[in-house]
């Protein structure tokens, strides 16, 4: 059964947000202002949203793991799952309106876009990590999120994740050429975890 979860964001990772600005701990008070503009600007747009579907997993070799909804080769994603019975599969989204305004700022303020697209990074990344508590409230200790793209996953697999999910269906992201999602502030992982039964 797909479950569905959201919950919206409050204040902005601002440490996050300068990692995605490349800021390597300079300071940002001549930026303050427009830091506090564009976190304003984002939590009133954010519409985060999940749906995630539990599955049960079989690794079969040190390259092959049955995920069940699709058999994958991933060596990367097989060390990630090691000691693990089930994954969440999870997609995850701020919805449109960030789009939006970066699409918007774009156009009139390259360094406020810039700044928007950083913050709307470290939001949905805020986001799927309250998922990931969420998941661990349920389910236990899980490993670290692990997304198309990472290692040696394909990002071919998110065609076959959309299906399960029924992603556009769910929360309205689409996937586009070059498995590209849109809305662009959205995210799909598999999370793994070991479950016994009460």
């Amino acid at each position: 059964m797909i479950k569905r979860f959201s919950q919206k964001i409050t204040q902005i990772d601002r440490a996050q947000t300068l990692r995605y600005l490349g800021y390597g701990g300079q300071p940002i008070n001549d930026l303050q202002a427009l830091f506090d503009e564009c976190e304003r600007t984002i939590l009133a747009v954010q519409s985060p949203k999940a749906c995630y579907k539990i599955f049960d997993i079989k690794l079969i070799d040190e390259n092959k793991i049955d995920l069940g909804f699709e058999v994958v080769a991933s060596r990367s994603l097989y060390k990630n799952l090691a000691g693990c019975n089930k994954i969440a599969l999870f997609a995850a989204t701020l919805g449109v309106g960030v789009d939006r305004e970066i699409i918007k700022y774009k156009k009139i303020s390259p360094a406020k876009a810039a700044l928007l697209q950083a913050m709307g990074s470290a939001c949905i990344e805020q986001f799927c990590d309250i998922l990931n508590q969420e998941l661990r409230e349920k389910y236990g200790e899980c490993k670290p999120r692990f997304s198309c793209g990472y290692g040696d996953l394909s990002l071919s697999l998110q065609s076959s994740i959309f299906s399960a999910l029924n992603v556009t269906k769910n929360l309205g992201v689409t996937l586009e050429e070059g498995e590209v999602m849109v809305p662009f502030k959205s995210v799909t992982a598999i999370v793994g975890f070991k479950y016994t039964s009460q």
